[in-house]
């Protein structure tokens, strides 16, 4: 994840300096997320049939293989659109890849019993990544350039490559032998008619659709808006930036090590709808604010609320996808979820531009409250066995 950031804040940069394109700045959004959206489920059936970790390996080669080519390109002077768009497109297939088959193996280490704390810090740890992502990508920026950062970055990915090839654990050891069968793109997404029937999973999946659309990565993008009207006379503006970007990652690394050394969030659906509930009401409160101090605090709180959110719904998902289909189904947890996002553009371009970008936030904050009060009411439906 910190290789992913880095990558993210030296292409940005560069990427805008020499296009000046604000179609390419939404591209960069649009491409990053909807493979998630459109391939997560299938990602998903591939993790079930192969070994998982040729799968996180392939995708970390091909993590590699762009930031080279941005090296390459930068280096000789030779970046054109058409090349940046196809190295964007390549990066988030590599992103959407790898999600699903590092779900299953963490099933694999740490079994159904400690599932649940698993998730948790395998959350926590890629919101670290997250949180300093930028900070060593600005790093990189400052002391090598954009050429000679894009290509250190190259390292970040090789950790997670190097431990697959000691590690033994497949992604498949607990449920027996790998699907057979071949399933195509199309098949894969038969699993939706699976999951619909189970309103718990159900349940989870517009939870996570929910925070996407509504919120997802509006805070973020919208970061500099409200850094520049919650910046007091007198005081660095840039400075603020930072800061509120750094509360919301902080929010999120604190509250994974909390939850998991508490033990007092259990992954139950009450869990999950109440987090839901309190990411979109701290949203609201930090969007409300004019003050800086209830700004941080807010943003703090909504990181915290957020990864409880997300931890507990994947989990949950985990723990009640049928064993035969539970790449496919977490694949379409990855698809409601992180390919939702593709949608947040929109809620900031359409919604932002007609009301601003505060009142969209709340709005935002307001329909995911709502829905996850209503979501919760129809999980209370579900078979008692479901209800964990």
């Amino acid at each position: 994840m910190m290789g992913d950031n880095i990558e993210h804040v030296i292409t940005y940069l560069v990427l805008w300096n020499t296009f000046h394109s604000p179609v390419l700045v939404g591209f960069q959004l649009v491409s990053h997320w909807l493979p998630f959206l459109l391939l997560s489920v299938y990602a998903g059936a591939l993790a079930e049939r192969f070994d998982c970790r040729r799968i996180i390996q392939i995708a970390q080669g091909l993590f590699m293989f762009v930031s080279l080519c941005w090296g390459v390109l930068f280096l000789t002077g030779t970046l054109q659109l058409w090349q940046a768009c196809v190295l964007l497109v390549l990066h988030g297939l590599a992103g959407c890849l790898w999600g699903p088959a590092e779900q299953m193996m963490l099933y694999d280490f740490a079994g159904r019993e400690q599932l649940p704390s698993a998730v948790r810090m395998n959350a926590t740890f890629r919101s670290l990544g997250v949180l300093f992502g930028p900070v060593v990508g600005s790093a990189l920026l400052l002391l090598f350039g954009a050429t000679g950062g894009i290509f250190a970055n190259i390292v970040f990915y090789l950790p997670l490559t190097l431990f697959l090839t000691r590690t033994s654990f497949t992604g498949h050891s607990r449920e027996g032998r790998m699907m057979a069968k071949r399933v195509s793109l199309w098949q894969s997404f038969r699993v939706l008619g699976t999951v619909r029937r189970d309103r718990v999973i159900m349940g989870m999946l517009v939870l996570a659709a929910l925070a996407s659309v509504s919120i997802g990565a509006v805070l973020q993008t919208a970061m500099p808006a409200f850094g520049t009207a919650l910046t007091p006379p007198g005081v660095d503006g840039e400075l603020v930036y930072g800061a509120l970007l750094f509360a919301l990652g902080i929010g999120g690394v604190a509250g994974g090590f909390f939850l998991e050394a508490s033990g007092w969030f259990k992954p139950t659906v009450r869990t999950a709808v109440i987090s839901s509930i309190t990411f979109g009401a701290f949203a609201m409160i930090f969007a409300f604010t004019g003050l800086l101090w209830v700004a941080v605090v807010a943003l703090v709180l909504t990181g915290f609320s957020q990864i409880t959110a997300t931890s507990t719904g994947q989990a949950i998902v985990q723990l009640e996808a049928p064993p035969g289909q539970r790449g496919r189904v977490l694949g379409a947890y990855s698809m409601f979820g992180p390919g939702m996002q593709t949608f947040s553009g929109v809620t900031v371009g359409v919604l932002g531009s007609l009301l601003g970008i505060p009142i969209t936030v709340i709005i935002g904050g307001a329909v995911l409250m709502a829905g996850a009060v209503l979501t919760g009411l129809y999980m209370r439906r579900a078979p008692r066995r479901a209800a964990l």
